[in-house]
This record gives structure tokens, sequence and C-alpha cells, in this order.
């Protein structure tokens, strides 16, 4: 039972920590990071804004609690004396019955989660009562999973950010002469990681040996680079990794991206991710998009793969959907015909994709995993 006359204990600083919360261990042993008081409070309003939140909003978990405290909307939903509805696992049709009994009004999860909802079986589904804000992060979102989703009623805004930076940090804001372009516009248009939010002072891309800005070109690559109050403290006992996170006076991502003319940033990989190949670099995500467009692909996820004669050249891991076939010739044409040839897998391996307990793709397991293939052989690579 609670107690009228608990003793509120107050923090001395407000830069004091208030939760450690662990990366997702998507490249290595997860961290420890540190928040503040004043990161999560600042962080707290923001998510509110940016999930446009109404007062007494009804928010359905699909985002885990432990994962950046659950994008700050543990306090964000209290705040705004919201009602949440907390599924015991994730389902698409939880989902729908939640959604359905609850008169869920917002919601949140990674683009594994809308991929769930978008291939679910109609027995599953139920109408949407009214419409449903989603927002979406912890990966880039393939556009076509955007597309879906908007057409099956929801509407999805899209954020980007880290365990380091409180989760979201990023909105992509929707402008109004967007609403006159053709829904498949739309979607690229709204994976991209926009803008920063109030609580986040700057974000930048910039080269990280020299630490200048890119030029806002939508085509020169640097490192997405964060500023701020809604910045962590730091890794718990790991001074070596704080002081090389931070070297510079700003906390480096390890994401890269490009910043288009209208400010609105674009990731283009992580830095781990990025393949090079003949001396062309490749994005594993333009190439992953590319897949989920195919009309049997569940699943994508690029690495490179060694190369005797290109260095590397991507190897996809696909996950094809339930009653549908697809070879992987047929898949390598279909990328040779939608980019440019250099950049379409020249291996394709069928099985289920290893995933942290946050629906992020473990891509240092994938990558283990095609250096196991061995080096594909010039003349097997010139055949492609």
């Amino acid at each position: 039972m609670g107690k009228l006359d608990f003793e509120v204990i107050q923090p001395n600083d407000e830069w004091d920590p208030i939760s450690l919360n662990y990366t997702s261990g998507t490249t290595s042993s997860p961290k420890g990071v540190i928040y503040s008081h004043r990161g999560a409070h600042l962080n707290s309003l923001a998510a509110i804004l940016l999930n446009d939140m109404i007062s007494r909003p009804v928010y359905l978990w699909c985002v885990p609690m432990f994962h950046c405290n659950g994008w700050c909307l543990t306090w964000g939903v209290a705040a705004q004396g919201g009602t949440n509805i907390c599924l015991r696992s994730v389902s698409a049709k939880g989902i729908f019955e939640s959604i359905s009994q609850h008169k869920v009004t917002h919601m949140g999860g990674a683009p594994t989660v809308l991929n769930t909802i978008i291939n679910s079986p109609a027995g599953d589904r139920r109408p949407l009562p009214g419409k449903v804000t989603v927002m979406t992060g912890g990966a880039p979102p393939p556009p076509q999973v955007i597309f879906s989703m908007e057409e099956m009623g929801f509407n999805v805004t899209h954020s980007y950010g880290l365990t380091e930076t409180y989760g979201p940090s990023t909105i992509c804001t929707w402008k109004p002469e967007w609403s006159c372009l053709p829904r498949d516009v739309q979607a690229k248009l709204k994976a991209r990681q926009g803008l920063q939010h109030l609580g986040m002072e700057e974000i930048d891309i910039k080269d990280p040996v020299t630490m200048k800005s890119v030029p806002p070109d939508a085509k020169t690559m640097g490192e997405v680079m964060f500023r701020g109050n809604t910045v962590m403290n730091g890794y718990l006992k790991n001074l070596k990794a704080t002081e090389e996170a931070f070297s510079g006076g700003w906390f480096r991502s390890g994401d890269l991206g490009v910043k288009h003319p209208d400010g609105y940033i674009e990731l283009k990989d992580r830095s781990k991710d990025i393949i090079i190949s003949g001396g062309e670099n490749i994005s594993t995500i333009e190439v992953e998009s590319v897949l989920f467009s195919h009309p049997a692909v569940l699943e994508a996820a690029v690495v490179g793969r060694p190369d005797d004669h290109w260095g590397e050249t991507p190897c996809a891991f696909v996950n094809l959907k339930t009653g549908c076939n697809a070879s992987a010739e047929e898949l390598i044409k279909y990328c040779r015909d939608h980019l440019p040839h250099y950049m379409a897998p020249r291996t394709i391996v069928f099985e289920d994709l290893p995933k942290t307990s946050t629906g992020k793709v473990q891509k240092y397991v994938l990558r283990s995993k095609a250096k196991a293939l061995g080096s594909l052989s010039k003349e097997r690579t010139s055949k492609l």
C-alpha cells in the first residue's frame, strides 16, 4: 500500500544521476549510460511535443521501458495525465486488440514492430477506432514500412537518437507542402531523421577529423554529433569510452549521414556498417530499403563480405514473408534494377535475423557469419 506521508528525496543538483540505462549492444558489449534529472526532465517534455500529445493520451507500450526509460515517455505520459497500456509481449493481434479496446491514441515502436503490424494476418486485425499516432525509431525505417503503415490508417512520425541522448533527439517535422506529393515520396521524406528537438542545443554533421560542418548538399557524408542538456553524463566506470565519445567537445554518435539544403539530416549508415567496395562507399541502409520494397521480403540486413577483387561486397541476410518465395538470383536482379550495380548484393543468405531485446538487428553477428562464408573469388565476382 502507498503512504500519504512518504518522504520526497530531492536531488542535490539537477545534474545528479536519475537512472542508469544500457546501450543496445548491437556493435559490442552494452555500456552503462548515466542520465541526469535535468536531461530526463527536458527530454520528457520534448517527447510530449514530438508525439503531439494532448492532455490525457492513451499510450500503448511497444517500446521496452528499460530502453532509454521508454524514450522518456514513462515520465512524459504521466506529466500529461495519460493512461499506460502495457503488453506482456508484442504481437500484431495484441496491438490491434489494445487499440480497439482502450481507444489508443499514441504508441511507439521500432521498425520491426511496424513490420509485424504490416504483415499481420487479416484475422489478427481490427479497424482503428481513430487516428493512432506512431513514433518510430531505434533504426532507420525503410520508406516502404512507413508507406504501408499509413495505408493502414496510422500516422507515423520518425525520430532519431541514441541511448546516450535519452532516446529521441530529432523529429522529421512535416511540412505542409509535402502533403501534395505522391504517398511514396512522402514516405521517403518521412524516413529522414529531420531536425533537433527543443531539448537538444545542437545537432550537426561534421567531418570527424577536421570537425568542420559538412555542406548542406545532401551528398557530403559526415558523422552525426550532438551537444546539449539531453546528452548523457557519461558511461558508468568507463572513463576511456566517455573521453572517446566526447572527443572534440561533441558527442560522437558513430552514425554517418548527410545534411539536406532544408537543414534536415538523413542517416546513411553506422560508421562500422558502411561497405567500401572498390573504393566506393555503399550505404547498407539504402540497399536494405530496396530489399524491403520487394513483395516477398519481410526483413533484410546487409553487411560486407570479403571479396578477392573488390575488397568487400554487400551480403544480404533476408527473412521472407510466410508463404512467399524468392530466389537469391531474383533478389540480386531486383536490387540491380533499382540500384547502381556496384551497390547490389552479390550474396544472399536466407535466415531469421538476430536481434537485441529492443528489436535492433545485431549486425556484428551477421558480419561474423559473412566473414565465415569466406572471400568471394575473382571468378565468382566477375560473373555477377
